[in-house]
Order: structure tokens, then C-alpha cells, then sequence
């Protein structure tokens, strides 16, 4: 019983702690969380800005979009966004454009009635900011072209101010060249929601 009572009252030695082992356990923490951002941004998607007024009024630059990456394929109406490669022409910047046609298609435009036909079907078009002028713009003069197969004809909602597919420079952009499709608008708060 004595042995008992003294085993009760003797204080129990203090557990060592390591020094460095709440270091490692949050700087572990930071690396896991750093390696699954960088999956999710190489695989599934990405955040990207706006830049420019080539999709108003349906995007406004710098408004902040979530790009769905994984196992897109373009379809025609889709919001997409494509790399720096695409537009080194347009001063390196990723660009926002909405996919008119895919591989295979016919894209005319005629700037008389402001109307663009995919496979000799007009397109109705609610999203255009306004009608489209003949370009004097250097190199923005197609008006029929025929989409390659594994590229896609794509169009800014401002045709007026657009640099788009219909630029000699760009022309159909191969569909290696997109990142994804625009979900999600982020920011600013007024605009937030799917697309």
C-alpha cells in the first residue's frame, strides 16, 4: 500500500519535446498544401484576369475568372481562355475569346449585316456588344474561313475591338494552345457566379 501511495505522489517526469518538431510539423503542412495548389492549377484549373475590353460587355477587364481545365474539349459558345504563346503578337498576354466554330466548321462573316455563319447557319448572337464594322485595322479582313481539325475559330464579344481568329496573324488557334474553359467569375463581388 505504501508503495502505492509513493508510486501516486511522485511527480511524473515532463515528456521531452523535440525542439524543431512543431517546425517540421507546420513546415510539412506548408509543402503538402503548396504540392496539392500545384496540382490542382496543373490538372484541374487555374485563376486568370481579364485583361483588355475585347469580351465586354460580357467580361470586363481585370475581372477575375476560374479556369476548368481537366478534361475540357471547346464546344462552340464556350468562354475559353489560351496562353502567352497564342498571342505573342498581341503582347504576350493570355487571351479570353468565346469559341464560334471547332475543326471541321465554316466560319463567314459578313460586316454589311454584322452576322457571322457557322456551316452556312447564321448565329444568334444576344452577347455582341455591338454590330460589327468593316475593320481597317491591317490583317483583320477574313471573311471565310474553313476551322482545321484540332483548332478552334474564335471571336471576342466586342467584335470591334477584338483581335480574334479573324486576324491573319492568329487565324484558327490549335486547341493545344487552351487552357480551359471559364467557369466561375471570382471577382469583383457583383459579378460573382458560375457562367
Amino acid at each position: 500500500m505504501e508503495e502505492e501511495n509513493q508510486s501516486l505522489s511522485a511527480p511524473k517526469k515532463a515528456e521531452t519535446k523535440k525542439p524543431y518538431g512543431e517546425f517540421f510539423y507546420w513546415l510539412q503542412t506548408l509543402v503538402s498544401a503548396i504540392v496539392c495548389i500545384v496540382l490542382v492549377f496543373t490538372f484541374v484549373g487555374r485563376v486568370t484576369r481579364v485583361v483588355g475590353h475585347s469580351m465586354d460587355p460580357t467580361l470586363s477587364e481585370g475581372e477575375l475568372l476560374f479556369v476548368w481545365s481537366l478534361g475540357y474539349e471547346p464546344k462552340q459558345g464556350d468562354i475559353i481562355v489560351c496562353n502567352k504563346t497564342t498571342a505573342t503578337f498581341l503582347g504576350g498576354d493570355a487571351i479570353v475569346k468565346r469559341v464560334i466554330a471547332v475543326g471541321g466548321q465554316t466560319v463567314d462573316v459578313d460586316y454589311a449585316t454584322s452576322t457571322v455563319y457557322v456551316d452556312g447557319e447564321p448565329l444568334d448572337e444576344p452577347y455582341v456588344l455591338e454590330p460589327s464594322g468593316w475593320f481597317i485595322q491591317p490583317g483583320m479582313e477574313e471573311t471565310h474561313v474553313e476551322v482545321p481539325e484540332g483548332s478552334v475559330f474564335l471571336m471576342g464579344d466586342n467584335r470591334n475591338g477584338s483581335t480574334d481568329s479573324r486576324h491573319c496573324e492568329l487565324g484558327p488557334v490549335d486547341t493545344d494552345y487552351i487552357l480551359g474553359k471559364a467557369v466561375f467569375s471570382l471577382f469583383p463581388f457583383n459579378k460573382m457566379g458560375p457562367m
